[in-house]
């Protein structure tokens, strides 16, 4: 009588509350400043600040880097465990809605076994068979949400992998983008290089002739010959870096090195954006950002888990309920045999000691305040990538900028050498340096405009590739 009077009370106090225990989920707000646009967007050319498009590598207009990514995207192993760690977290939250659901139990057990004759009364069988069966039904009712937090933890972790997904396929992205672009750009570094090459085995076929005609001495055909050397020795190292991007492209796109299409290794030059860059502003930045939304996310699940905690001060109340049949013998089942039934409640309480529940409170809560600064530490990381990416690709360009005038001046210094050596204005050395720093300003050149698409892949991934509406 006291167990349903109190089993009654309980009910009128849950029906008139209606809210679950702890804290109730807020997202958090990342500082106003961080909304605005970016501080090197206005200095940085060659970007605009429109929306990020999703499929951002296609604005370098290649049909093979373009299928390459639709690969890496398919079939790359860092994607599949971030997959399968989504179907987890999803299989985890199903477990966690069941409990919203009664548990359902259903049993039967059949037995054949023999008495001694002391134990059985007069013309009774010794011989029994007795078959059992029943069902039980056990129901939590959720008065202080409990369940309801543990579903809304569940959620938040299932949705907090997607994310996690999400930065992969940013991340498989970008560095299919740059081994792609790193095996293009070898190329480039070993045509000039091998261009150079010629021009100085012409130089030194030219030197020699003048040497046999008394126009030169030995020793200018050894210095050019020596250059030429050293520029052919480069070539090698470009092509261990060619093959070396080639093999990261094969594994990115979840092939072995020799499985890699022909097409992947054919463009001799490095590709260039169509169109500007478009970066958007903070704001939507950290709207689009996977690690700003996951961290968001678990933040979200570990508050919830405060409510899961703080449930267990009050009582958990079961109702239940059983039915079944025993029998001896195979005709009283079939015939309906004796039938039991059971109906109840079931009231745990951990009381008055709940130090124990009340530690686990305070890890929740200290899990919720770490999940905050990480959230906000995110926010910051992800604001610093971004403005170091469009710092970094705007000196990139700078950088080029300026290599390639150095170069055009190299190469005008190089013709006007080798014009005053015919003329006998000046000696070889002067030629041979002039060549020379050709030589450097070309490589230099080719350097720097890998450098520029590097910085382009860095900004784009720190820009988080645009995957809000993708579905993994």
């Amino acid at each position: 009588m006291q167990t349903n009077k109190l089993l009654l009370s309980l009910l009128a106090s849950a029906s008139l509350t209606g809210c679950a225990a702890g804290p109730d989920y807020v997202a958090p707000v990342p500082p106003v400043v961080s909304s605005g646009p970016f501080l090197g967007a206005d200095a940085t050319p060659g970007v605009s600040q429109s929306e990020p498009a999703d499929d951002w590598w296609r604005l370098y207009g290649d049909p093979t880097l373009d299928q390459l990514v639709a690969d890496a995207l398919a079939a790359n192993t860092d994607i599949r465990v971030a997959v399968a760690r989504i179907e987890r977290a999803r299989a985890s939250l199903r477990g966690a809605q069941s409990s919203r659901l009664p548990s359902t139990d259903i049993g039967a057990s059949a037995s054949y076994g023999r008495v001694p004759d002391s134990q059985v009364t007069p013309g009774a069988d010794r011989e029994r068979r007795t078959i059992d069966g029943g069902i039980e039904i056990g129901y939590e009712l959720d008065l202080f949400g409990r369940v309801a937090r543990s579903v809304e933890a569940s959620r938040g972790d299932y949705e907090a992998t997607q994310e996690d997904a999400a930065a992969v396929r940013v991340a498989v992205v970008a560095d299919t983008v740059r081994a792609y672009v790193d095996a293009a750009a070898s190329a480039e570094r070993i045509a000039v290089a091998q261009k150079t090459v010629d021009l100085l085995d012409s130089s030194v076929r030219i030197t020699g002739a003048r040497e046999q005609h008394g126009l030169a001495d030995r020793l200018d055909v050894i210095r050019v010959s020596q250059l030429r050397d050293q520029q052919a020795a480069s070539i090698p190292s470009f092509m261990a870096d060619r093959d070396a991007a080639l093999f990261r492209l094969a594994t990115l796109t979840g092939r072995t090195p020799g499985q890699l299409p022909e097409a992947a290794s054919e463009r001799p030059t490095i590709p260039e954006l169509s169109k500007p860059i478009p970066v958007g502003d903070g704001r939507t930045l950290l709207a689009r950002r996977p690690d700003v939304r996951a961290a968001e996310r678990r933040l979200a699940a570990d508050t919830a888990r405060i409510g899961v905690a703080t449930a267990d001060l009050y009582p958990r109340i079961m109702l239940g309920g059983s039915a079944g049949t025993t029998a001896i013998g195979a005709t009283d089942l079939l015939g309906g045999g004796p039938l039991r039934w059971l109906l109840g409640s079931l009231i745990s309480w951990s009381f008055p000691n709940q130090e124990a529940i009340r530690a686990r409170i305070g890890e929740a809560r200290a899990d919720a305040k770490a999940d905050l600064a990480t959230f906000d530490g995110t926010v910051l990381r992800a604001l610093e990538e971004t403005e170091t990416a469009l710092s970094a690709y705007r000196n990139a360009m700078l950088r080029q900028t300026r290599l390639e005038s150095a170069r055009d001046a190299a190469e005008r210094a190089a013709n006007v050498s080798l014009a005053r050596q015919r003329a006998g204005r000046i000696d070889f050395l002067a030629v041979l340096d002039a060549q020379r720093t050709l030589a450097n300003a070309e490589a230099d050149l080719a350097t720097g405009r890998r450098a520029v698409v590097f910085a382009q892949v860095d900004l784009f991934r720190a820009l988080g590739g645009g995957w809000q509406d993708t579905e993994l």
